[in-house]
């Protein structure tokens, strides 16, 4: 079913990601930078239809809850024309960021740096293989935001940063109480 209606195979896996915020900004310059922008089309139960502008790549993912932390994904890439159907058909004003890159240990820090709508908040992901495993914590990281669905891009889609009435530094400093 998924391979007609995406006409290619899609890429799936389980996505387990722990969240924090920045105590500061990295020293060390990232591996890589990425433009991205991204829309949400459905959102149901947990279940999120998104498609996403990367650079010069266009992505439509389905994510579905899994147990703890983790979540079913599946990713297809789509063209330019169908990207900008289907960000049309989004409800909210995309997400724009910058995603910086960064290797820390044997893992990939992603540091995503909002823009518009939610610009001054900043949020760092890693990517884990199970829920228990362990890595490093940069110097630069703060308190974990994991679970806490108002640091969700879907949610920040539908309550932007520049509604909280919180500086970011603020913000740092309660989530560490």
């Amino acid at each position: 079913m998924i391979r007609r209606l995406f006409g290619k195979e899609p890429k799936v896996n389980v996505e387990i990601e722990r969240k924090f915020l920045l105590a500061a900004l990295p020293s060390e310059t990232p591996e890589r930078c990425h433009k991205i922008r991204q829309g949400y089309i459905a959102r149901d139960g947990g279940n999120v239809v998104r498609i996403r502008a990367q650079d010069d790549r266009y992505i439509l993912s389905v994510k579905t809850p899994a147990k703890g932390i983790g979540r079913f994904e599946i990713e297809t890439s789509v063209t330019a024309d169908e990207a900008t159907v289907l960000f049309n058909a989004c409800a909210q004003p995309p997400i724009e960021k910058i995603r910086e890159i960064y290797a820390v240990g044997d893992h990939i820090w992603e540091v995503d740096i909002f823009e518009g709508a939610n610009k001054g908040l900043i949020v760092a992901e890693v990517e884990l293989s199970s829920e228990g495993e362990k890595f490093d914590l940069p110097d630069w990281i703060g308190p974990e935001v994991t679970g806490f669905q108002k640091f969700y891009n879907a949610t920040l889609s539908l309550n932007p940063f520049k509604n909280w009435g919180v500086k970011y530094t603020d913000l740092v400093a309660r989530m560490k109480e």
